[in-house]
């Protein structure tokens, strides 16, 4: 009996000093960037079975095991750190690492860049994400990811505009030979800037305008300084609700543009003007208000060094250089699993990959049930101070009834072994 109760009682001390241990650990890590606490269960040791005339077995249990220690995954709070490569994940999933030791995750995003312009951890590991891009300049997400670069200071090459897009309304009211101009800046193949200029002339056929896309002649081969150079030429027509229903005799759709070689020696140009986007919604109206143009954008930039980055809530690292324009140049990867709680804490703030855990689904941000990031900002630690002293508490009375229990065995042996006397 005596050895059954020491066992018992040992068994408690040792499974509620385990305890204190991950308590002490949480809240040695209360600071810590994207811990995860962990939370401590216990089972109890298989039974004695006496024999007994119960119709119910008659059992003694011989004491406690820690059943399991796991990590718990629920939301850290988010602070603003002011740090562009700085990011924190809102919601489930991890960044993805590659460092010596091979494919990590964690849930820190204390990023910074190293001396080749890489995006790497505090201890060097590279940050994992998607670099390549479409003609379009969109992120591929389709891929394998890899080391995310973002060399500050580099001259970034320039982009030569191969679309553009005028959201222009044409004064239905307007008289013959009324005329509206619009400009749009597009570059070259060598990153020099030219002003594109969409010029309407109304017509005398009613809900009908002509229009001319010219750019200043000096700057064309051929052309003539002080004389506009006439890239293309057109009619739009508007049916009497003010939606266009032709463009040059047709169906509404863009219209391809090709420019002459440029003075400066940059190549020529294939320019589409966007007229129809996706969703079959026409940049041009005809509606009885003034000519006026609400929107312009194009695909094209000079060259430039890079000067800042930012992350989006998708994960895409924006690079701003020059005079304010902007470009992805990477995406973050987010790795998640079925189940998170399975992963291998291997120290820094990392996780390594395990069976329990599941395989890795590795994708971007926003997607596959993986969180949204937030950008200058980190997950702090989600250890909750006043429930660790609470639990604190409980384990040090589990640890003191254990020792009491162990105390209370030695004395009735004590007093077994007096029976002699």
């Amino acid at each position: 009996m005596a050895a059954g109760s020491f066992s018992a009682g040992l068994s408690g001390l040792n499974a509620n000093a385990e305890y204190l241990r991950v308590i002490g650990n949480n809240l040695a890590n209360i600071n810590t960037i994207g811990f995860k606490a962990s939370q401590v269960s216990f089972s109890d040791l298989v039974s004695q079975t006496l024999g007994s005339p119960s119709v119910n077995p008659a059992q003694i249990g011989l004491g406690v095991v820690t059943g399991s220690i796991t990590p718990v995954f629920n939301q850290g709070a988010i602070e603003n750190t002011h740090e562009a490569t700085n990011a924190a994940i809102q919601g489930a999933g991890f960044f993805v690492l590659n460092g010596p030791g091979g494919r990590t995750f964690t849930r820190a995003g204390n990023f910074t860049l190293d001396s080749s312009g890489k995006l790497v951890t505090p201890d060097g590991y590279a940050v994992q994400g998607y670099t390549q891009t479409d003609s379009q300049g969109n992120i591929v997400t389709t891929g394998q990811p890899t080391d995310l670069v973002v060399p500050p200071g580099v001259l970034r090459p320039p982009t030569a505009t191969t679309t553009f897009r005028t959201v222009t309304n044409l004064y239905a009211g307007a008289t013959t030979g009324s005329t509206f101009a619009t400009s749009v800046q597009v570059y070259d193949p060598l990153g020099a800037s030219h002003v594109a200029t969409i010029t309407y002339t109304k017509a005398a056929a009613a809900e009908t305008w002509t229009y001319a896309v010219t750019v200043p002649g000096a700057e064309i081969t051929g052309g003539t300084s002080g004389t506009p150079y006439t890239l293309g030429t057109g009619t739009v027509v508007f049916n009497s609700s003010g939606v266009l229903s032709t463009v040059n005799g047709a169906a509404p759709a863009d219209v391809a543009i090709t420019t002459p070689t440029w003075t400066n020696g940059a190549a020529a140009n294939s320019l589409v003007w966007d007229i129809v986007d996706a969703n079959s919604v026409a940049s041009l109206t005809g509606f009885a208000a003034p000519s006026a143009t609400s929107s312009i954008s194009q695909g094209g930039s000079a060259p430039g060094q890079v000067i800042g980055v930012t992350i989006t809530s998708n994960g895409v690292i924006t690079a701003t250089f020059g005079a304010g324009q902007a470009v992805a140049v990477g995406q973050l990867a987010l790795g998640s699993f079925n189940n998170p709680k399975g992963l291998v804490k291997v120290g820094s703030n990392q996780y390594g990959e395990s069976q329990a855990a599941g395989i890795a689904n590795i994708g971007t941000a926003g997607t596959g049930g993986r969180g949204t990031l937030i950008g200058n900002a980190l997950e702090g630690s989600n250890v909750d101070i006043a429930s660790e002293f609470t639990q604190m508490i409980v384990a040090q009375r589990g640890y003191q009834a254990s020792a009491k229990s162990i105390t209370v065995s030695d004395e009735l042996l004590v007093d077994t072994l007096n029976l002699k006397r």
